[in-house]
């Protein structure tokens, strides 16, 4: 009769420990139905759910096994495992698996424990936590750090309720928690679209065009109001543009010169073109300023207002439709479809009340540095790290990024 015994093995990791091991069971017939191994500051921790068969003598397969093991300076522990439990274990794998992700400057305990309550209280089993970020040193001061710490999660959750805990606990504790289903979408993003101000630009433009034209503190009590959606965006954009009337169009040369890019944009974009991502500025601002960081950062596409001018002098009107939140959602269906993809392939990043229906749409909606109307609608946010942290969310890792 077939026996089937977990086999743990930890010790200081070096090449062919796994080699090794594997060799002694290969030697018995054994088959394996499970294996994972871990790494954990160059110490091992390597499981392998064996089926020894009946005609090998499975006393005789660990004796060698821990034989080895003690040559190689390694511990070994041996569980049997009954068939009733190995089966309730394979009718586990149909179940959902989400991806949640922890976002901070340094991550503390208590951060992990709140975390890892919540799945517990729900009834999930965490199969897998990884670190994202690189390793930080102790002796050496850096600058806007990056910690990330991955967990793959099982079972079956109410998503919407462990979303307002983890918001709580981000609240609570100056951190972010990503909280994804991990599905075929999520390794296959094609196409991420970004608002502008305040989120790739740490700066409203049209507040900046307010203050050369003299009436700073006029449009910036209405962008206010408008970004915490207290007003309608077009009716509130056109009392903003016409406030700018008689503004010299040569100041907005200047002004795109000035605008200060958001922590991380340039590393992001970068390594999001080099992954082979299309990427869209779709903004409530204008065409102008789009285009300048459309030509800085190496964007693919740009949608925004385009600021009517008559003899270099802006006349406080806009042309065309105007890009509120419905055409922003609309542009994210379009591009969509010009690019050949799902919408479950596309990402969606902004700040304000307007990006929430692009938000709500994208595969992946990220309310970024946002205000608190916007983070407790949005499915994630980011609001610790700069804009780069959005490569954690895609699964990617310090090393694969290029710096």
């Amino acid at each position: 009769m077939t026996e089937l015994v977990l086999i743990r093995v930890t010790g200081a990791d070096k090449p062919g420990l796994t080699s090794n091991i594997s060799a002694i069971l290969a030697l018995h017939g054994v088959t394996i139905l499970d294996i994972g191994q871990a790494e954990i500051h160059d110490s091992l921790s390597l499981g392998i759910l064996a089926a020894i068969p009946s005609r090998a003598e499975s006393g005789s397969v660990l004796k060698d096994v821990l034989f080895r093991a003690h040559e190689l300076g390694l511990s070994v522990r041996f569980t049997p495992v009954t068939p009733e439990s190995y089966e309730h274990w394979v009718q586990g794998q149909g179940k959902p698996r989400h991806i949640i992700t922890l976002l901070a400057r340094t991550i503390e305990a208590e951060a992990i424990a709140r975390v890892t309550a919540i799945v517990a209280a729900h009834g999930l089993n965490i199969d897998q936590i990884n670190r994202l970020s690189g390793r930080v040193s102790l002796t050496q001061a850096e600058q806007n750090t990056r910690a990330c710490v991955e967990f793959s999660v099982r079972g079956d959750a109410d998503q919407s309720v462990m979303r307002a805990q983890f918001l709580q606990v981000a609240n609570d504790l100056g951190v972010d928690i990503a909280f994804q289903e991990d599905d075929v979408y999520r390794r296959t993003r094609r196409l991420v679209c970004f608002d502008m101000d305040s989120t790739l630009i740490e700066a409203e433009v049209i507040d900046e065009l307010a203050a050369a034209a003299g009436v700073g503190e006029q449009v910036s009590a209405i962008t206010e109001r408008a970004m915490q959606g207290e007003l309608d965006f077009i009716q509130s954009f056109e009392q903003r543009v016409a406030l700018l009337k008689g503004l010299r169009g040569d100041v907005l040369q200047g002004i795109a010169e000035r605008l200060p890019v958001t922590e991380g944009a340039e590393r992001l974009i970068r390594n999001l073109r080099a992954l082979g991502y299309k990427t869209a500025i779709l903004s409530g601002g204008f065409n102008y300023f789009g285009r300048y960081l459309q030509d800085k950062l190496g964007i693919d596409y740009v949608f925004a207002n385009e600021l009517e001018m008559e003899d270099g002098i802006v006349t406080g009107r806009v042309t065309g439709q105007v890009v509120d939140g419905k055409r922003k959602a609309e542009l994210l269906r379009e591009l969509a479809a010009k690019e050949g993809i799902r919408l479950e392939q596309t990402i969606a990043v902004g700040d304000g009340a307007n990006d929430l229906p692009m938000l709500s749409i994208a595969g992946l909606g990220i309310a970024f540095r946002a205000k608190p109307l916007v983070r407790e609608n949005a499915k994630n946010a980011i609001s610790t790290l700069g804009l780069d942290g959005i490569l954690y969310l895609l699964g990617y890792r310090d090393r694969d990024i290029q710096e």
